[in-house]
């Protein structure tokens, strides 16, 4: 569980704080819409007040229709009125003992409101986590300031 990985492995993140997280990203995958793939995912976006806002995934007949796990929780954050400058973590989270990253969609996305927010994922039985900065997931980015030149 959370508690034999190494602190070095959680930086920048206090075991509480991880412990939260994926207390948080278990609860938003157990509402999952995934009657097409099974493969239900979790997210949650930490706050830099210690908020969070949960997100799943949602599935539709009609394939490209539905939605991840990640650009839910961003849009329903955004929708709240939560300032994304506030955003210090996303963290996503599947039924499996894998890790599992952003999507190349949803990476574009997170990067919409900045670099170096975490991203934190989880295996499913909490025997592993891995934090990177969406910088080390999506280097190179294009992001609003590519729109100012």
């Amino acid at each position: 569980m959370l508690e034999d990985i190494d602190s070095k492995d959680y930086a920048p993140f206090t075991l509480n704080e991880l412990k939260d997280l994926y207390d948080n990203v278990v609860r938003a995958r157990s509402h999952a819409y995934a009657p097409y793939s099974h493969f239900r995912v979790g997210a949650v976006i930490l706050t830099t007040t210690g908020e969070f806002i949960t997100g799943c995934n949602v599935e539709n007949a009609s394939y490209p229709a539905g939605i991840c796990a990640e650009r839910t929780a961003l849009v329903k954050a955004v929708s709240e009125g939560v300032d994304p400058k506030t955003f210090r973590a996303i963290a996503v989270i599947t039924d499996e003992n894998e890790l599992c990253s952003p999507c190349g969609v949803c990476r574009q996305m997170i990067r919409e409101f900045g670099t170096e927010i975490s991203i934190v994922m989880f295996t499913s039985d909490a025997k592993q986590v891995k934090i990177m900065t969406l910088e080390q997931l999506l280097p190179m980015s294009f992001g609003p300031a590519n729109l100012l030149k």
